[in-house]
């Protein structure tokens, strides 16, 4: 079995930033890390980032030029730098991933809350 776990949230102003990983667990072998989501209190969960083909990356239109979506050396760890964050950055942040055959594996998020 596969466990993401996102870490890195927290209470922050507006204006703050706040740095989330995602480290697999498990069996991680052939886990690729693609790309973060968010779910707002009441909303659906969306898109925030994600690695498109050829590594490069793709954004939200809300979060572009404020958020950096990266992996670390060893592609083991995924991370999300947000800056200028504002009380609608507030979510429930998850991170997602996919094995060979396409499954999807997801964590069970870590809270961001910006405060006006």
């Amino acid at each position: 079995q596969v466990q993401l776990e996102e870490s890195g949230g927290g209470l922050v102003q507006s204006g703050g930033s706040l740095r989330l990983s995602c480290v697999p667990s498990g069996s991680i072998f052939g886990i690729n890390l693609v790309g973060w989501y968010r779910q707002a209190p009441g909303k659906q969960r969306g898109l925030v980032a994600i690695f498109t083909s050829g590594n490069s990356t793709y954004y939200a239109d809300s979060v572009k030029g404020r958020f950096t979506i990266s992996r670390g050396n060893a592609m083991n760890t995924m991370y999300l730098q947000m800056n200028s964050l504002k009380p609608e950055d507030t979510a429930v942040y998850y991170c997602r991933g996919t094995n060979f055959y396409g499954v999807d594996y997801w964590g069970k998020g870590t809270l961001v809350t910006v405060s006006s």
